[in-house]
């Protein structure tokens, strides 16, 4: 039989054409919807970077004021599991996008003019943060196909690279008229206060309003459900730790992360901080 001939199969289809053919159209039209997605979205190394222990790194953003500031987090802060988190767990995105960029253009020194999100797209398989480096992945130019399924591997670059250390001053506030040798202050307490404020009107919203949910709010603020659901947890601490937390009389050290993760038992709370319920 020549190569390449097609046979009538004997056994009965497992489908039927028309659903085939269904089934394979939204197929195509997911590929092609991701795509489009990823083409207008700004983080250019989506699905392409990686932690030192092989996890995913998730596009992230925060705001401050009207500045956005984004990020790529290894994919377990946002599954609860930071323990297997990689050596480096968040990265300035612009920075190593940029590095990325400059390191791959001056290795291939593409012969004609690339825009910066195609020759990511089209070079570059995998990008590997590691507390030193990073570690780039390039793959074959692809020949007539952008599938980068059959491209394959042709080298690595290994770029020196460092996180930036946070100079951001941290204020320490104290309670009025307490010596600072007596007191145990949380850092920007003001922050704290703000989180819970903002998790009890996030909660009075979804207690009082039957067409507001968690997705809505998450939606409005710009956030993840995760988020949302995370401050209002804020919601249920006891009085008196909303007190101390004000006054800066909580444990040093404890901060929003901490006390979303406390349980919404009071008397289980005050155990936790080691404070007394009254």
């Amino acid at each position: 039989m020549p190569q390449g001939d097609l046979l009538q199969g004997e056994q009965p289809a497992i489908l039927d054409r028309a659903l085939f053919d269904a089934v394979q159209a939204r197929l195509n039209e997911q590929v092609t919807n991701h795509k489009a997605k990823w083409m207008k979205s700004e983080a250019l190394l989506t699905g392409r970077i990686f932690d030192d222990r092989g996890n995913g790194m998730t596009p992230s953003h925060a705001r401050r004021g009207n500045v956005k500031y984004r990020y790529y987090l290894s994919s377990n802060l946002l599954q609860g599991t930071a323990e297997r988190a990689g050596s480096v767990r968040r990265v300035p995105a612009t920075d190593v996008e940029s590095l990325v960029i400059k390191s791959v253009r001056e290795h291939l020194k593409p012969s004609q003019p690339i825009d910066d999100r195609s020759l990511i797209c089209t070079r570059v398989a995998r990008v590997e943060v590691q507390p030193k480096q990073l570690v780039i992945h390039l793959t074959e130019e692809p020949k007539g196909t952008a599938n980068r399924k059959k491209t394959r591997a042709i080298g690595v670059i290994h770029v020196p690279w460092q996180k930036t250390p946070s100079t951001r001053r941290r204020e320490i506030l104290l309670p009025e008229g307490m010596p600072p040798q007596h007191a145990r202050p949380i850092r920007s307490r003001a922050t704290l206060v703000a989180a819970i404020a903002r998790g009890r009107r996030w909660l009075d919203e979804l207690t009082t309003d039957p067409s507001i949910t968690t997705e809505s709010i998450a939606k409005r603020e710009d956030c993840s459900i995760r988020k949302v659901n995370m401050t209002i947890s804020l919601a249920f601490l006891a009085p008196n730790l909303v007190i101390a937390a004000i006054d800066g009389r909580l444990p040093h050290g404890m901060g929003v992360a901490r006390l979303t993760d406390l349980p919404a038992e009071w008397s289980r709370q005050h155990e936790l901080l080691h404070l007394s319920s009254h």
